[in-house]
């Protein structure tokens, strides 16, 4: 089991979530966060240096099964990267789960996904 997380650009959601649903990844926990990733030179403005400030972006975590880590990648390869790439499309992670378990049921493991 695996953990996929993605930081993507809030306008690319809607293009993401059809993507994965068209790959039949259905459960997908999605939130409102900010931040900065690939760091741009600062800029001088009147004398100062000015950094960049924190930008909106969309969190979208996803539990999967192994067989279904490589199509969650490529669903959001293929939907979150505007015309040619541009810095600032995001970044993926995958990090290993140890166990999952259903709240309701009790059951844990693959089958809790």
């Amino acid at each position: 089991m695996k953990l996929v997380i993605a930081i993507i650009q809030p306008d690319k959601l809607e293009e993401v979530h059809h993507a994965l649903v068209d790959a039949e990844i259905l459960r997908i926990t999605v939130s409102r966060c900010t931040g900065h990733g690939q760091a741009e030179d600062p800029d001088l403005y009147r004398g100062q240096e000015v950094r960049p400030s924190l930008l909106p972006k969309v969190r979208l975590e996803i539990a999967v099964n192994d067989a279904f880590v490589q199509p969650t990648v490529d669903a959001i390869l293929k939907s979150a990267k505007h015309n040619g790439g541009v810095i600032g499309d995001g970044k993926i992670f995958v990090v290993p789960m140890d166990d999952c378990i259903r709240i309701r049921t009790g059951e844990s493991g693959g089958s809790a996904i």
